[in-house]
């Protein structure tokens, strides 16, 4: 018989969830412009700004465009998605006055850097990104191991 994971009692509030990510990107984005020199941010409120304006270019525009570009992804072995991903950095860049980054090399390292922490937020366990399926396939294993 399956069982069944009550992940109504256990979400994560959604307001909970945006403040996370708001902070992990201006978290990543202060990283990315402590280690790069050509990235510059003009103070901590431009740098929250930017964290904002990078959140949301990553969950309203970045679907739609690795949609439009999946054909090309396909061709490209997943290498045009990496390009999509440093287009969120080239569009908050134009958006967010104060912030900035010079230099093509520049954005890719950023981009790296920026995939880097993401995918170890990925496999770390935490609110920022257990909900949904990942949550009930994350308390189906749980429940396998006996915890």
């Amino acid at each position: 018989m399956a069982r069944t994971v009550d992940t109504q009692s256990r979400e994560t509030p959604l307001l909970v969830r945006l403040g996370i990510s708001w902070l992990t990107n201006a978290l990543i984005l202060g990283i990315v412009t402590a280690l790069l020199t050509n990235v510059r941010v003009s103070n901590f409120g431009t740098l929250l700004l930017a964290a904002a304006v990078f959140g949301v270019l990553n969950t309203v525009l970045k679907p739609i465009l690795r949609f439009v570009t999946l054909p090309l992804a396909f061709l490209t072995l997943g290498i045009a998605w990496f390009f999509v991903s440093l287009l969120m950095l080239v569009i908050t860049d134009d958006i967010v006055s104060g912030f900035s980054i010079h230099g093509f090399w520049t954005y890719v390292w950023a981009t790296l850097m920026i995939w880097v922490v993401n995918v170890v937020l990925d496999i770390t366990p935490g609110p920022w990104q257990i909900t949904g399926k990942r949550r009930q396939r994350h308390e189906l294993r749980r429940g396998a191991s006996g915890r």
